[in-house]
């Protein structure tokens, strides 16, 4: 017995209506042990349709009814925010849509997808997304000073500027306003030079963390010790503003260590003089002058 929320589709005879289809008979045959009935289309032709495709409406008509794809329709005219599709292009998308060529209302031409269109996913050749001109000739923008305007590229407007270290940089006018570009890249580097405390070709950061982590290549077990194959013996060097200094072979492991220990003092000295000379001063020099 059906369940009661089963949809039960009425018998089909003679006269039942599907689409554009009215069914005239039995023809006698059947197609995957489906009933085929003989029916009658709206437009004249007769065709042969069975039981389970009437029912699941897959067929409506005899074929008269043109199938229009919607990424194949012809918009030529329509507006579509500031674009309006001009012709269809040659090309085709990935997804089987058609391409328009289209004009903004800003006087630039671009091709772009039927979807989007429609979808109302481009409205414009992409100023919409970007400021309109404006004279910002003298102003600044963190370390950059406008100099001129360096014309428009793919909808936006850039400008030339003049970085405080010296170095000149065309800039889009959003990421000035925005305030995404700050600098010719210059703040990025000092921002990585503040954070391993990097001083006259030395960074403090590495230095501390050598008196705390080892390298996985070290075998020794202290840092700046290692052992020499070609003279067997245990090597000791320390590093400094750039350089390797060495400070001695030894036969004993421990000699070694102690020679790198004794070196380490140049560290030590140099690490107290950041932290307690140099890290203060330039946070002085800093301050804004009032």
């Amino acid at each position: 017995m059906p369940s009661a929320n089963r949809k039960v589709n009425p018998p089909i005879s003679e006269g039942s209506r599907f689409g554009r289809l009215t069914v005239l008979c039995d023809s006698g045959e059947r197609k995957n042990g489906y009933k085929v009935w003989k029916c009658r289309c709206d437009c004249g032709n007769e065709i042969l349709v069975d039981k389970r495709t009437l029912e699941r409406g897959t067929v409506s008509d005899c074929g008269c009814v043109a199938k229009v794809n919607p990424y194949q329709r012809d918009i030529t005219g329509m507006r579509f925010g500031k674009l309006t599709a001009l012709y269809c292009t040659d090309a085709r998308s990935a997804y089987g849509d058609t391409v328009w060529h289209c004009i903004c209302d800003c006087g630039r031409e671009t091709d772009v997808r039927l979807h989007q269109l429609q979808a109302g996913y481009c409205k414009s050749c992409g100023c919409l997304s970007h400021p309109g001109l404006k004279d910002f000739v003298g102003k600044r923008f963190g370390r950059l000073t406008v100099i001129e305007y360096a014309g428009k590229q793919n909808g936006m407007n850039y400008w030339k500027c003049r970085c405080d270290c010296g170095n000149e940089v065309k800039v889009g006018q959003t990421r000035l306003q925005s305030g995404k570009t700050k600098s010719c890249g210059c703040l990025r580097t000092d921002a990585y030079t503040r954070n391993i405390k990097l001083v006259g070709g030395t960074s403090v950061a590495a230095l501390e963390a050598s008196q705390h982590q080892l390298r996985s290549t070290n075998t020794s077990g202290y840092t700046g010790v290692y052992w020499n194959n070609s003279c067997g013996k245990w090597y000791a060097r320390i590093g400094f503003c750039g350089k390797s200094y060495y400070l001695g072979s030894y036969k004993d492991k421990d000699d070694a260590i102690k020679a790198r220990k004794s070196g380490e003092e140049v560290h030590e000295n140099f690490i107290d003089w950041y932290y307690n000379e140099y890290l203060p001063t330039e946070k002085n020099n800093q301050q804004p002058d009032k």
